[in-house]
């Protein structure tokens, strides 16, 4: 069933969408979405080579994405102020390293999601020999609280959604 069906719950949301899309329920939309529901997955199934995501804990997943969009909407009045209120001499953008202990890439991924849809960071690289991040921050104050921040808010609670079983966690 797998092979012709990689993402059952994808195809049926792609089905849906395109039927709400079409706003008809004519069994010609039926069969077209259905075609494409199918098809979607599989062609795009050589775009993930790591597989699916499991993800281990998924109410540590939403508090975590709760926990983000507060500090993105931090992030952005903090940005604004700075560009509105401040001249450019006074701002200390920097780059900065950051040991990471996550070796999901589908957590990985993530944390480059949630650190870059925040106003004043940028993930800039991911050095490989190290494991480190180096990471742009806009205006640089404390390079301590940056580092304990990222392993903190981010790292050990997206450890604790995707490497649950692998870090000891409860699986459920």
């Amino acid at each position: 069933m797998r092979r012709w069906l990689p993402s059952p719950w994808l195809s049926v949301c792609l089905l849906l969408t395109w039927l709400l899309l079409n706003q008809s329920l004519e069994p010609a939309h039926w069969l077209l979405g259905g075609i494409l529901a199918i098809l979607a997955p599989l062609l795009a199934r050589p775009l993930q080579p790591h597989g699916h995501a499991r993800i281990r804990r998924p109410l540590a997943l939403l508090r975590l994405l709760g926990l983000s969009a507060i500090e993105i909407l931090r992030s952005c009045v903090n940005v604004t102020q700075i560009i509105l209120l401040r001249r450019s001499a006074d701002v200390n953008s920097r780059f900065i390293r950051i040991p990471l202990d996550l070796r999901s890439p589908h957590g990985l991924a993530l944390l480059s999601c949630l650190i870059n849809i925040t106003p004043g960071t940028v993930w800039v690289d991911l050095l490989p020999e190290r494991h480190e991040l180096l990471l742009h921050v806009f205006d640089l104050h404390d390079e301590a609280w940056w580092v304990d921040t990222i392993k903190t808010r981010y790292e050990r609670p997206i450890m604790e959604v995707f490497e649950a079983a692998a870090t000891g966690g409860d699986p459920t």
